[in-house]
């Protein structure tokens, strides 16, 4: 049993906090009296005056008790409510929230056996490797920096894929940084639920995690209300030795206006850089993603490729893509010639009457599904709509040579995650599903005749 003085401390800590969350009229008649009894494995437990008030504190006020608890930086991580002469309550709604629990989809593609390493890349794909197999352990959090399209959302999906296999008990929750602060927005409205609840849910969901992990952190920079949130859940999840994983386009001390505390914070750990590859490295890359899309491509071609590529991988993806195209289009061996021809000027001009634009590929789209842009772009969820849209997505990267940044913009301003979960996706159903391969041919072929 923990000191009668310490245990008293701390429910102090809370009780302040909590009487800042929960509504005056509540907070005196039923959290203001609570006695601390004990704590026992960071869990608070409390003695309520009768079995009456106890279920109400279950019902109505536990979820923002909880979030007091998360607020108090006491080491406290949950409560129980116990009765005189009664059995300890347990709180039905706690196990709500927990079952309730649903991790963001990975990408099942993105592990550590299909990631090219090269001199460019081997510390931090060392380090993202090392936190997979000892999380919590090596470096918390570990912070990986470089510039987009080299590879960093594909190494954190890469540890959310090998704990889930390896430890399938753990909760494994990847996120971008535009879903938290979307989250957090949403959190602070009220509708059904009130903000009060639903800020708490917000933090129960972050925070009841084994390993959590961002992408993009660096969109946190001039949103004080947020930085301020992610502080806390940084230091909850922290302080029981929880996983964190950050990705970023710079390095912590070069995110403008990020708050000192957090910039110290996330130096506490592991800072790892990825650099663009070396040529051997692009080369390699290639020939790994001709394999697996089952073309291999003469050695001079993938030379071809990888020179003159710039440093982003996802450019180097795309004229392998364009290449690839220009083989299906013309019916001819994939060849350097051919290759030449793929990435020439004039290519758009020898393939259809007019140039291929973002525009062109969301008129097609539109026109074949019978849906209006707005409707393309908007937010709405029916599957096929979603389906359209994806598919979109899917040409875009195909048959353009844009950042998924860019086309993230394009379609809507959505996160260049989400562009690329919609590529890879529309990816694998062409190869399983003939009906879904015949559509985004047809739709290639209006677009190459508009």
């Amino acid at each position: 049993m923990a000191e009668k003085s310490q245990i008293t401390f701390l429910w102090k800590q809370i009780r302040d906090k909590a009487e800042g969350i929960i509504p005056p009229v509540s907070f005196n008649a039923f959290i203001k009296d609570l006695e601390p009894v004990d704590i026992i494995n960071r869990r608070i437990y409390l003695k309520a005056p009768t079995e009456l008030a106890a279920n109400t504190i279950m019902k109505k006020h536990a979820v923002s008790l909880r979030d007091a608890i998360s607020k108090s930086d006491s080491g406290i991580t949950d409560f129980r409510l116990v009765v005189e002469g009664s059995e300890t309550y347990t709180l039905e709604e706690e196990e709500d929230v927990a079952d309730d629990f649903k991790p963001v989809p990975v990408n099942k593609n993105f592990t550590f056996d299909s990631f090219v390493v090269g001199s460019s890349n081997k510390f931090v794909y060392a380090a993202a490797k090392s936190v997979a197999e000892h999380p919590g352990e090596s470096f918390n959090p570990l912070f990986i920096y470089g510039e987009s399209g080299l590879g960093k959302t594909h190494l954190v999906q890469a540890i959310a894929n090998h704990i889930a296999k390896a430890s399938p008990e753990k909760r494994v929750l990847y996120t971008t940084c535009e879903n938290f602060l979307n989250e957090f927005i949403d959190s602070m409205i009220s509708g059904k639920i009130s903000s009060r609840d639903k800020g708490a849910r917000f933090r129960l969901h972050y925070r009841n995690v084994d390993i959590l992990m961002i992408d993009d952190i660096q969109f946190l920079a001039k949103k004080p209300g947020v930085q301020e949130e992610f502080f806390h859940t940084f230091n909850e999840l922290s302080s029981q030795n929880k996983q964190i994983v950050l990705t970023s386009d710079r390095p912590p001390k070069e995110i403008a206006t990020l708050e000192e505390r957090l910039r110290t914070r996330f130096e506490g750990g592991l800072i790892a850089d990825i650099q663009p590859p070396d040529l051997e490295t692009k080369i390699a890359i290639l020939k790994r993603k001709a394999l697996e899309r089952k073309c291999p491509m003469p050695d001079d071609v993938l030379e071809f490729l990888a020179n003159d590529s710039g440093h982003d991988v996802r450019t180097l993806e795309g004229r392998l893509t364009k290449v690839l195209f220009a083989s299906k289009l013309h019916e001819e061996p994939i060849s350097l010639s051919l290759a030449k021809l793929a990435l020439s000027e004039s290519v758009n001009e020898s393939q259809s009457t007019g140039e291929i634009t973002p525009d062109s590929i969301l008129s097609a789209v539109c026109g074949y599904y019978k849906y209006k842009r707005e409707d393309l772009l908007g937010k709405g969820k029916k599957a096929d709509l979603v389906k359209a849209r994806q598919i979109a997505a899917y040409l875009m990267c195909e048959m353009l040579t844009l950042p998924l940044i860019s086309i993230g913009n394009i379609m809507g301003g959505r996160d260049h995650t989400t562009i690329m979960y919609s590529r890879d996706k529309v990816d694998e159903l062409i190869k399983l599903n003939e009906k879904m391969a015949k559509e985004v041919d047809d739709i290639k072929n209006i677009i190459l005749k508009q």
